[in-house]
This record gives structure tokens, C-alpha cells and sequence, in this order.
């Protein structure tokens, strides 16, 4: 078993987007600047390593305003975005909060309200219960939103026109791009977004996995359970021809006699996982096999997006 050969097939790029890494600069600058405790309603970004990490500097996370005990302390919304009833209950209980919301889902509620504002009726194409979706749905009043999540309930649909439609920022492209050319078909009218709302980081992940998944006899997601942008790589991996294709939350559950048997596996990693796990995924095959990587490189990556000001005032 030692002297077994395997290939990595490395997918880049893979890992943080600029969203999660603003995300946790936010989280960190605040505990920084104000001390612990610092709260952050929902977990920051969909990374167990991540939220741990962040425990031990002195986060706590909640689920709801409510939980918090003391109101003196600032409170962070996750980069997921939050309805708008939530900065609300933040002011109506004199809270001190700073909104993580990624810029590109930010783009996505503003989009919702103006075609709100415009008279059309909005489709929201997205995962039912993802904290995003929750998010985007409470920016309107309820009824004027509707969420599709898949060809099926965009073909029932029963609306009149004017409709528009807008998307969460983490789905498959493929998928998103059928239930699109459904709601086209059956309202000739519809709006679209300006710019497209799955995100650039989404798209650019979700094409490297493209090109690599074919060539490999197994295919890995790093990420967590609860990652939508992570289990959609799974999903994209196994469309583009590798049917063994698994997300791995930690190193305790790689099926290594599997592993262990192929000659080229491919790799990547959700947008909320740090690359320290990459490493250790990496580590934990040499152990038993001798391994060579390979990094496809697709985009090159150079996003940023700045602080909130109330984050980099001294």
C-alpha cells in the first residue's frame, strides 16, 4: 500500500472567496477593536473550522437577537444576509451591529427591491431554508416574493405578468441556467438581473471542477454539510462524469481503501473552507500512498471588497 501511486488533480481556484474572507476579517476586526464577546447572528460562513476558530478568539453565535444577554455588546450579521426585520430588532434594542452580508448578495437584495418598487412580482430561484434565501425573501413583503427551486415549480407557476426574476448566489450554473430558460419560455417579458447574481466565485469553482472531474476515478469537496456553494461542486463533479464524487467535512471519514486503489483523484474546496484543510487532506493521503499534485489553474482570482467604515475607524 505505501508505494502506491496517486495523482492529485488540484482545482484552482478553490477555497475563500473575497465575501467569506471580508466576513471574518469583519468578525475579527471587531473582536480587535471592542474585546470579547463579540455575537454574530447565524454562523459567519458555512465552515465548522472556521466558526471554531473563531469561538476560541471570543465569537459567539446565535441564532437570533433574542439569545443575546447583554445588548451593550456588537452584534454581526453573517455573510449570508439578513431579512430586513433584523436590523430593525437591532435598533429597536439599541444594538451596536456591523452586517457582514457579502457585497454580491447585497447586489441581489437591492435588485429584489427595485423590481419590487417597479411593480413586478419576483422569482427568487434558490434553496428553500438557506439562510440567503431567508435573507432575500425579507427584503420584500412576503407576498410579492416567490421561491423556485426547481424546473418543475417553475413550469407549475401561476402568475400574471410583470414578473422578474433574481437568484441566490451559490447554485449549480447548470441547473439555474435550465429553470431560467423555463421562466423565459412562460414569461416572455420577464427581467432579468443587469448582471448575472450567481457570483463570480461560484461560477469560477464550478468550472474548474468541470475541467478536471472527467480525468479523475474520484472527486473531493472540502467543505461543510450545511455549504450550499460545496455541495453543489459535488453535484457539478458528478455531471461532469465522475460518479464518485463526496463531500469531506474532516479527515476522519476519507474512505482510504478506496483512495487508495486509484491512480488520479481530484480535489477542491467550497468557498467557505480555509485552505488549511486542502493540506491536511493532502497529508492524510501521503500517509498512505505516494502522492504527485498537479494544480489546474482557471482563473485567476483578484477579487476584494472593502471593510464596513464602523470596522476600520480607530
Amino acid at each position: 500500500m505505501e508505494n502506491k501511486e496517486i495523482k492529485i488533480l488540484l482545482a484552482a481556484p478553490r477555497g475563500f472567496c473575497a465575501g467569506v474572507v471580508r466576513a471574518i476579517d469583519i468578525v475579527e476586526k471587531v473582536l480587535e477593536k471592542y474585546g470579547s464577546p463579540v455575537y454574530v447572528r447565524h454562523e459567519i460562513v458555512h465552515n465548522k473550522h472556521v466558526v471554531d476558530d473563531l469561538k476560541k478568539k471570543g465569537a459567539i453565535f446565535v441564532e437570533e437577537l433574542s439569545e443575546i444577554k447583554d445588548k451593550s455588546r456588537p452584534v454581526i450579521f453573517s455573510a449570508h444576509g439578513v431579512p430586513k426585520t433584523v436590523p430593525i430588532e437591532a435598533q429597536n434594542e439599541k444594538m451596536f451591529y456591523v452586517d457582514a452580508t457579502c457585497p454580491l448578495v447585497t447586489k441581489v437584495h437591492r435588485e429584489a427591491e427595485r423590481h419590487n418598487k417597479n411593480g413586478n412580482k419576483v422569482i427568487l430561484v434558490g434553496h428553500k431554508n438557506h439562510p440567503e434565501v431567508i435573507g432575500t425573501m425579507g427584503q420584500i413583503p412576503k407576498e410579492n416574493i416567490i421561491l423556485v427551486e426547481t424546473v418543475n415549480d417553475a413550469n407549475n407557476l401561476q402568475l400574471k405578468e410583470p414578473v422578474a426574476y433574481v437568484t441566490q448566489t451559490t447554485l449549480s450554473i447548470d441547473d439555474t441556467k435550465e429553470i431560467i430558460e423555463v421562466l423565459k419560455k412562460k414569461f416572455p417579458n420577464i427581467k432579468s438581473p443587469v448582471k448575472e447574481d450567481i457570483c463570480y466565485a461560484t461560477t469560477n469553482r464550478q468550472d474548474a471542477v468541470k475541467q478536471i472531474a472527467p480525468k479523475c476515478e474520484m472527486f473531493f469537496v472540502i467543505g461543510s454539510e450545511n455549504s450550499s456553494n460545496s455541495k453543489r461542486l459535488v453535484e457539478v463533479a458528478k455531471k461532469a462524469g465522475c460518479n464518485k464524487s463526496i463531500l469531506v467535512t474532516s479527515n476522519q471519514n476519507l474512505p482510504l481503501n478506496e483512495i487508495t486503489e486509484c491512480n488520479k483523484i481530484g480535489l477542491t474546496s467550497g468557498a467557505s473552507a480555509p485552505e488549511k484543510l486542502v493540506q491536511d487532506f493532502i497529508n492524510e493521503i501521503k500517509k498512505y500512498a505516494s502522492v504527485s499534485i498537479e494544480e489546474f489553474i482557471g482563473i485567476e482570482e483578484n477579487v476584494t471588497f472593502k471593510l464596513p467604515v464602523s470596522v476600520n475607524q480607530k
